[in-house]
């Protein structure tokens, strides 16, 4: 009786274990390299795993928010898939380097020329973007992922803070602080800044380390100047003795 109830614990462990232990699927992801800084420029990855063990991911399309437009998006070029920026016009046009811009991406989209992503891979999917919305702290991208027997996937839903992942969650670009310049001439002013004190400090030492030999120099000569009035002073203190002494005699 007992190693019945012993055989049936295991079993009932057993299989909780591997309920905890079964496979955590992701999802379409997207991350910057580095930061994505309010109204600056980003280099970001889209991350898009395969989540099928009978079929590859053979297209995958990123649309792009239109409640805060990206007026550039620059891909990189990705072996074995081609790739399509789509551009559409803006209700409202936005204000880029103080230049009116009517257009903006709607869409990239990576087409497989070969195998795709197969069972059990991934694939990051890089682009640069530009400029980031300043008035927000994130962005959604919708994505669509096709697999090679037509199933398509979409991750289109968007995750509410305080409540649960959705079953099929749409990539989220967190936003940081805005930097002090957008493309980064404050950090090129800082290092020149710094550069500059750099140079002023190497300055001010050499300026001490040639007044050193100087200072040493006239210490040198006023101490030697200083023994030869003793030494003289001596030598006729001991002439006068000895004149003294003769004379004596």
């Amino acid at each position: 009786m007992k190693v019945s109830r012993i055989a049936a614990v295991g079993a009932l462990a057993g299989s909780a274990v591997l309920v905890l232990s079964g496979p955590a699927f992701a999802h379409v992801s997207v991350a910057a390299e580095g930061t994505a800084a309010k109204g600056g420029y980003a280099t970001v990855n889209f991350k898009v795993p395969n989540e099928r063990d009978n079929a590859s991911t053979t297209k995958v399309e990123v649309n792009f928010p239109t409640d805060h437009p990206l007026a550039s998006a620059q891909p990189e070029a990705v072996p074995g898939w081609k790739i399509e920026v789509t551009r559409a016009k803006l209700d409202k046009p936005i204000e880029l380097h103080g230049e009116q811009i009517d257009e903006a991406v709607s869409k990239v989209t990576w087409t497989a020329t070969g195998k795709g992503i197969e069972p059990g891979y991934f694939q990051k999917f890089p682009l640069s973007l530009g400029q980031l919305p300043e008035d927000t702290d994130e962005l959604v991208f919708k994505a669509l992922q096709t697999y090679s027997n037509k199933e398509v996937v979409r991750w289109i839903e968007v995750p509410q803070k305080g409540q649960e992942e959705p079953e099929h969650p749409a990539p989220v670009l967190a936003l940081s602080a805005a930097s002090g310049d957008h493309h980064g001439s404050s950090t090129a002013a800082s290092d020149e800044s710094e550069d500059a004190k750099n140079a002023k400090d190497a300055e001010a030492t050499s300026k001490e380390m040639a007044a050193e030999p100087a200072d040493s120099s006239d210490t040198t000569a006023r101490v030697l100047a200083i023994v030869g009035i003793v030494v003289g002073a001596a030598g006729v203190a001991y002439g006068v003795l000895a004149g003294r002494r003769r004379t004596e005699a």
